[in-house]
Order: structure tokens, then C-alpha cells, then sequence
């Protein structure tokens, strides 16, 4: 059984950082790209990151130079380190795998998705 595990989520003041984790099970993600969506309550879930297959990275422009993407194939874990948290980064955050090696901010694109972490950030 295919599964992605989130962790990492909680409550942070704006200006912190946060770390979250994503790690896969089921099989082998290496060969996938990977992503983070979030969704805050009331609005559609967006894109925030990606990592393809080979460590390219894309960025959604409200976190540019906030955030980071990285990956662990020999752990099968995925990571988006969050620093200078704004409140308006407040959502749940889903990661997701897709075994195209495009379409990054498609949220249709993606075969597998995780059940979601909690992002609070106070002002």
C-alpha cells in the first residue's frame, strides 16, 4: 500500500520556522517528483514547492526565498524547511507524488497525496 506521511506541523509565530516531513511508503519515490500544496480553509489548495526527480526545484512566489525543498532518496522522505512564517502561511499542508516528470503546480497531476499537516502561524 502506497502511503505519504506528513509530519512536522504546529504552532509558530510569525518570523519562525518550521521543518516539515513527508515520507513515503509502499514503494520507491526516487524516480517521481514531489510537491507541496497547502489549503487554507475556505480557499483552493495552492501549490508551494516541487522537486523533480533530479533536485530541480520550483517555488510558488509568495514563498520564494522562504521556503526550501529537498529530498532524501535513501530515506524516501521529502522536506520543506518554512522560515519567516507569515500568518497568511497558516493552512494545512499536503505532499504529493507525480510520476511525470512536469506539470509541478498541477494539482491534478499528482497519483498520490499524503493526509496533511497543520500550519499555524500567530501574529
Amino acid at each position: 500500500q502506497v502511503q505519504l506521511v506528513e509530519s512536522g506541523g504546529g504552532l509558530v509565530q510569525a518570523g519562525g520556522s518550521l521543518r516539515l516531513s513527508c515520507e513515503a511508503s509502499g514503494r520507491t519515490f526516487n524516480n517521481d517528483g514531489m510537491g507541496w500544496f497547502r489549503q487554507a480553509p475556505g480557499k483552493d489548495r495552492e501549490f508551494v514547492a516541487a522537486i523533480s526527480r533530479g533536485g530541480g526545484t520550483f517555488y510558488a512566489g509568495s514563498v520564494e526565498g522562504r521556503f526550501t525543498i529537498s529530498r532524501d532518496n535513501a530515506k524516501n522522505t521529502v522536506y520543506l524547511q518554512m522560515n519567516s512564517l507569515k500568518p497568511e502561511d497558516t493552512a494545512t499542508y499536503y505532499c504529493a507524488a507525480l510520476s511525470v516528470n512536469t506539470g509541478f503546480t498541477r494539482p491534478e497531476r499528482y497519483d498520490y497525496w499524503g493526509q496533511g499537516t497543520q500550519v499555524t502561524v500567530s501574529s
